[in-house]
């Protein structure tokens, strides 16, 4: 099932959810975890439609890896509507080097599996994934 070169195993609801998102847009964000018991990323909290990016980094512990992916609209310099589905690695410099290096070694694999991520982030502090550089990087 999972191992060290490959990484976690993928829960299928992680996949199903973000078919969810990318196609239906049923959901804003989803924020993923590694359960270590498990061997395998399963999904810990799916954002509404009516949420907010600042809802996403809310839900981010402070001292925990995560991944997250969220649904960004957005207007062009052309006045176009557009969306953008961002994949953000959430790796706090508080959290454990063990947790830290779980998830930066399963993180290719697990975006592999979500087909249609457009944008990735990499963040170990909220500055780093503030709105104005998600809106830098989409456009």
């Amino acid at each position: 099932m999972a191992n060290s070169a490959s990484g976690m195993a993928v829960n299928d609801e992680c996949k199903l959810k973000f078919l969810e998102l990318k196609a239906k847009r049923n959901f804003r964000f989803i924020v993923f975890k590694i359960d270590e018991k498990l061997q395998q990323v399963t999904v810990e909290k799916l954002g509404q439609p009516e949420q907010s990016y600042d809802d996403l980094a809310a839900s981010l512990p402070p001292n925990e890896c995560r991944y997250a992916v969220y649904d960004f609209d957005f207007v062009t310099d052309e006045n176009c509507q557009r969306s953008k589905i961002f994949f953000i690695a959430w790796s706090p410099d508080a959290s454990r080097v063990r947790s830290k290096m779980l998830y930066a070694s399963s993180k290719d694999r697990f975006k592999r599996e979500l087909d249609g991520i457009q944008v990735e982030l990499q963040a170990t502090d909220p500055s780093e994934m503030s709105i104005d550089i998600v809106k830098g990087r989409a456009i």
